[in-house]
Protein backbone atom coordinates (compact mmCIF):
# COMPACT_ATOMS: atom_id res chain seq x y z
CA UNK A 1 0.00 0.00 0.00
CA UNK A 2 2.87 1.97 0.57
CA UNK A 3 4.45 1.96 -3.13
CA UNK A 4 0.64 2.10 -4.14
CA UNK A 5 0.42 5.75 -2.05
CA UNK A 6 4.00 6.40 -3.43
CA UNK A 7 3.01 5.46 -6.91
CA UNK A 8 0.01 7.88 -7.19
CA UNK A 9 1.30 11.02 -5.44
CA UNK A 10 4.59 11.19 -8.11
CA UNK A 11 2.01 10.83 -10.80
CA UNK A 12 0.09 13.99 -9.90
CA UNK A 13 -2.84 13.26 -7.61
CA UNK A 14 -2.96 15.12 -4.39
CA UNK A 15 -1.13 13.05 -1.04
CA UNK A 16 -4.96 13.80 0.72
CA UNK A 17 -6.71 12.00 -2.06
CA UNK A 18 -4.55 8.93 -2.51
CA UNK A 19 -4.64 8.97 1.23
CA UNK A 20 -8.69 8.78 1.67
CA UNK A 21 -7.85 6.19 -1.56
CA UNK A 22 -5.91 3.67 0.29
CA UNK A 23 -8.26 3.86 3.61
CA UNK A 24 -11.43 2.98 1.14
CA UNK A 25 -9.77 -0.12 -0.01
CA UNK A 26 -8.40 -1.27 3.47
CA UNK A 27 -12.10 -0.39 4.94
CA UNK A 28 -13.84 -1.86 1.98
CA UNK A 29 -11.21 -5.02 1.63
CA UNK A 30 -9.66 -5.47 5.75
CA UNK A 31 -8.51 -9.14 4.43
CA UNK A 32 -6.66 -7.73 1.11
CA UNK A 33 -3.22 -6.78 3.06
CA UNK A 34 0.09 -9.44 3.48
CA UNK A 35 2.60 -9.57 6.01
CA UNK A 36 5.41 -12.20 6.76
CA UNK A 37 6.74 -12.54 3.07
CA UNK A 38 9.89 -10.98 2.78
CA UNK A 39 11.89 -13.98 3.39
CA UNK A 40 10.14 -15.28 -0.30
CA UNK A 41 10.86 -12.59 -2.19
CA UNK A 42 14.46 -14.27 -3.43
CA UNK A 43 12.97 -17.03 -4.88
CA UNK A 44 10.80 -15.23 -6.91
CA UNK A 45 11.55 -15.37 -10.79
CA UNK A 46 9.30 -12.24 -12.37
CA UNK A 47 10.37 -8.87 -13.17
CA UNK A 48 12.77 -8.03 -9.92
CA UNK A 49 11.00 -4.67 -8.89
CA UNK A 50 8.15 -7.12 -8.70
CA UNK A 51 8.99 -9.94 -6.84
CA UNK A 52 7.75 -8.74 -3.80
CA UNK A 53 3.95 -9.12 -5.24
CA UNK A 54 4.52 -11.95 -5.92
CA UNK A 55 5.91 -13.32 -3.05
CA UNK A 56 3.31 -11.76 -1.34
CA UNK A 57 0.36 -13.90 -3.69
CA UNK A 58 2.40 -16.66 -2.39
CA UNK A 59 2.33 -15.72 1.25
CA UNK A 60 -1.43 -15.43 0.95
CA UNK A 61 -2.15 -18.63 -1.09
CA UNK A 62 -3.54 -16.75 -3.72
CA UNK A 63 -5.11 -18.51 -6.72
CA UNK A 64 -5.10 -15.01 -8.93
CA UNK A 65 -2.68 -12.20 -9.21
CA UNK A 66 -4.79 -9.21 -10.47
CA UNK A 67 -2.18 -6.79 -12.04
CA UNK A 68 -2.76 -4.31 -14.88
CA UNK A 69 1.24 -4.98 -15.63
CA UNK A 70 0.69 -8.63 -17.03
CA UNK A 71 4.00 -8.42 -19.09
CA UNK A 72 6.15 -8.17 -15.88
CA UNK A 73 4.74 -11.67 -14.45
CA UNK A 74 5.10 -14.38 -17.10
CA UNK A 75 3.67 -17.11 -16.30
CA UNK A 76 6.14 -19.09 -15.97
CA UNK A 77 6.78 -17.16 -12.94
CA UNK A 78 3.56 -17.81 -11.38
CA UNK A 79 2.75 -21.27 -12.39
CA UNK A 80 4.90 -23.16 -9.47
CA UNK A 81 2.89 -21.81 -7.42
CA UNK A 82 -0.30 -22.39 -8.89
CA UNK A 83 -1.45 -18.77 -8.87
CA UNK A 84 -3.04 -17.40 -12.05
CA UNK A 85 -2.39 -13.58 -13.38
CA UNK A 86 -5.29 -11.75 -14.77
CA UNK A 87 -5.67 -8.25 -16.01
CA UNK A 88 -8.16 -6.37 -13.34
CA UNK A 89 -10.77 -5.76 -16.03
CA UNK A 90 -11.09 -9.88 -16.44
CA UNK A 91 -11.16 -10.41 -13.09
CA UNK A 92 -14.14 -8.05 -12.14
CA UNK A 93 -15.84 -9.51 -15.17
CA UNK A 94 -15.41 -13.19 -13.60
CA UNK A 95 -16.68 -11.46 -10.50
CA UNK A 96 -19.46 -9.96 -11.59
CA UNK A 97 -20.44 -13.15 -13.69
CA UNK A 98 -19.97 -15.29 -10.31
CA UNK A 99 -21.43 -13.42 -7.48
CA UNK A 100 -23.35 -10.34 -9.23
CA UNK A 101 -25.04 -9.37 -5.92
CA UNK A 102 -22.16 -9.42 -4.60
CA UNK A 103 -20.27 -7.20 -6.51
CA UNK A 104 -22.96 -5.04 -7.35
CA UNK A 105 -23.57 -4.36 -3.33
CA UNK A 106 -19.58 -3.65 -2.98
CA UNK A 107 -20.44 -1.56 -5.80
CA UNK A 108 -23.16 0.57 -3.79
CA UNK A 109 -20.74 0.60 -0.60
CA UNK A 110 -18.30 2.14 -2.24
CA UNK A 111 -20.39 4.78 -3.08
CA UNK A 112 -22.13 5.50 -0.14
CA UNK A 113 -18.55 5.05 2.03
CA UNK A 114 -16.89 8.06 -0.92
CA UNK A 115 -18.51 11.10 0.83
CA UNK A 116 -16.19 13.69 0.67
CA UNK A 117 -17.38 14.67 -2.05
CA UNK A 118 -20.27 12.81 -2.67
CA UNK A 119 -19.60 10.10 -5.95
CA UNK A 120 -22.59 9.24 -7.68
CA UNK A 121 -23.12 5.43 -8.97
CA UNK A 122 -22.24 7.11 -12.56
CA UNK A 123 -19.30 8.94 -11.21
CA UNK A 124 -17.69 6.08 -9.71
CA UNK A 125 -18.41 3.83 -12.84
CA UNK A 126 -16.26 6.25 -15.09
CA UNK A 127 -13.49 6.25 -12.94
CA UNK A 128 -13.33 2.55 -13.34
CA UNK A 129 -13.40 2.91 -17.19
CA UNK A 130 -10.64 5.80 -16.96
CA UNK A 131 -8.78 3.17 -14.39
CA UNK A 132 -8.52 0.59 -17.14
CA UNK A 133 -11.47 -1.90 -16.45
CA UNK A 134 -13.89 -0.96 -19.61
CA UNK A 135 -15.44 -4.21 -20.24
CA UNK A 136 -16.56 -4.35 -16.50
CA UNK A 137 -18.18 -1.39 -16.64
CA UNK A 138 -19.96 -1.95 -19.44
CA UNK A 139 -21.71 -5.12 -18.00
CA UNK A 140 -22.32 -3.32 -15.02
CA UNK A 141 -24.22 -0.99 -16.20
CA UNK A 142 -26.31 -4.21 -18.10
CA UNK A 143 -27.32 -4.96 -14.38
CA UNK A 144 -28.08 -1.52 -12.90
Amino acid sequence: MAELGRNLVEAGHAERLVDRRIGTMTAVFPDALVDGYEQLIDGMTCDPKDRHVLAAAVRANAEVLVTFNLRDFPAASAVPYEIEVVHPDSFLLDQLDLHPRLTLDTLHRLVDIDDSPPVTMDDLLEMLVRSGVPRFVEEVRRFL
